[in-house]
C-alpha cells in the first residue's frame, strides 16, 4: 500500500470540511492521506484515482469529544457511550477535560473494557470503506493535557498515578487494536509521541502498519531540535511499516516556495530515507490540518541514491541519480555544500527546470537544499 506517481507528500486533512478541488490536488501530489473517518466518499475518490495511495482514517486513542454527534465521531468511542459506561476519567466528581482543548475529555485507557470496545468499534467502522486503516492520534508520552494523574488515581484505584502507567496502557491499546486491524487486513499507524526518548518505542508501536511523527526535527518554527535530538529521530525512517513525518512550519499551496524549515525537513527526508515509497512528508503549522500544504520540491524526484550519507562538519549530504540533497542540522555558523555543475532548484512542478544554484552553497543551521541536475 505505497504511493505511486509524483510527490512524497502526506496530506494530513482532518480539520474543516474538504472542498472538491482539494481532492483533485491531493491525487496529483500526495502519496498518503489521513482523513476524518466520515470522509468515506473522499477516501473512495482518492483510492479510485490513485490505487497505490495509502488512505487512513483519523481516530483518537485517548479522548472523547462532547461536541461530536455519533455519526461524526473522530474518537473511537462516542461521548454518550463513554459517559454511560464510566469510561471518562474523573477527578473527584468532575470529568477530566484536556487543557487547551475545550470539549476533549480524557478516557480511561487503563480500563480493558474501554480498550476492547475502542478496538471493536474502530475495526467495524472500516467495513465497506476504502480506508486502508487508521491513524491513531494521541499515543502520548507525557502528560501534555494537564491530567493530574495522582488526583485521578486517588479516586480511581485502577488509574495510573504516573505517566509511565498511562504510556503502558496506551501501549496495550496499540497492540490490541493493531492485532485486530491486521487480522482485518488494515493498518494501524499511531501518532507516536517522542519515540526518540525510549529505546524501541517507535519499533513497537509502528509494528502494525507504521508510525506518525508529528514533531519531526522540531516543536515549531523557532524551536528546532539540536543535532543530537534530530539524529535520534532519524532511525524512525528505518521502519517498520509506513513513516509519516510532519516538520513544523507551513505550506501554502502551489504558489508557495517552501519555508526554510520545510525544505530542511524535506532534505533530511531524502538524505536519510532516500525517498522510499513507504515514507511520506509534510510541513505544516501547529494543528494546521485544514488545507493542502505543498511546495514544488515535494514533487521533485531525485531517483535512487548513488552512495551513502556523507557528513562533513555540520553538513549532511547525499548524491542521487537526479541530484543532491544536503542539510545542516545544527551549529552557530552553518556549513557549505558543493553541488554538481548545472544544479538547479526544483521548478514549479518539481522538475529540474528551476533557478540555477551556485557550485558552493552556504546553508545556515536548520536549512537544507534539494538540488536537481537536468
Amino acid at each position: 500500500m505505497t504511493g505511486t506517481g509524483p510527490g512524497v507528500g502526506a496530506w494530513l486533512r482532518y480539520g474543516e470540511p474538504i472542498a472538491p478541488a482539494e481532492v483533485d490536488f491531493a491525487v496529483a501530489h500526495y502519496r498518503t492521506a489521513v482523513l476524518q473517518p466520515w470522509e468515506r466518499e473522499t477516501a473512495a475518490r482518492l483510492k479510485d484515482a490513485r490505487p497505490g495511495m495509502t488512505v487512513l482514517a483519523y481516530r483518537c486513542l485517548s479522548s472523547v469529544r462532547v461536541f461530536e454527534p455519533p455519526e461524526r465521531c473522530a474518537s473511537g468511542i462516542g461521548w454518550a457511550e463513554a459517559r454511560d459506561r464510566g469510561w471518562i476519567a474523573r477527578r473527584g466528581d468532575e470529568p477530566v477535560e484536556w487543557d487547551s482543548y475545550p470539549g476533549h475529555f480524557q478516557t480511561r485507557v487503563w480500563d480493558p473494557a474501554y480498550r476492547a470496545a475502542w478496538t471493536e468499534q474502530v475495526v467495524a467502522s472500516l467495513d465497506g470503506t476504502a480506508f486502508d486503516g487508521v491513524m491513531a492520534d494521541n499515543d502520548v508520552f507525557e502528560d501534555y493535557y494537564d491530567l493530574r494523574l495522582p488526583a485521578i488515581a486517588s479516586a480511581d484505584p485502577d488509574a495510573p498515578a504516573e505517566v509511565a502507567g498511562l504510556r503502558a496502557a496506551l501501549g496495550e491499546l496499540v497492540e490490541t487494536a493493531g492485532r485486530a486491524l491486521a487480522d482485518a487486513g488494515r493498518l494501524l499507524v499511531p501518532n507516536i509521541a517522542e519515540a526518540r526518548r525510549e529505546p524501541g518505542r517507535w519499533r513497537r508501536h509502528a509494528a502494525w502498519g507504521g508510525g506518525f511523527e508529528e514533531c519531526w526535527l522540531g516543536w515549531g518554527d523557532d524551536a528546532m531540535f539540536d543535532a543530537t535530538t534530530a539524529a535520534a529521530q532519524l532511525e524512525q525512517l528505518d521502519g517498520p511499516g509506513l513513516a509519516l513525518l510532519r516538520a513544523p512550519s507551513g505550506g501554502h499551496g502551489p504558489a508557495w516556495d517552501g519555508s526554510p524549515q520545510g525544505l530542511y525537513g524535506l532534505a533530511l527526508f531524502w538524505i536519510v530515507g532516500a525517498g522510499a515509497p513507504r515514507l511520506s512528508y509534510t510541513a505544516t503549522g501547529h494543528n494546521d490540518y485544514s488545507r493542502t500544504p505543498w511546495f514544488p520540491a515535494m514533487d521533485a524526484d531525485l531517483g535512487q541514491p548513488r552512495g551513502p550519507v556523507h557528513r562533513s562538519g555540520r553538513v549532511w549530504r547525499r548524491r542521487f541519480e537526479g541530484g543532491v540533497a544536503a542539510a545542516v542540522l545544527d551549529g552557530e555558523v552553518g556549513g557549505t555544500v558543493t553541488l554538481p555543475p548545472g544544479a538547479v532548484r526544483p521548478g514549479p512542478r518539481g522538475r529540474p527546470d528551476g533557478e540555477p544554484l551556485p557550485r558552493r552553497l552556504r546553508l545556515r543551521p536548520h536549512e537544507g537544499v534539494i538540488a536537481l541536475t537536468p
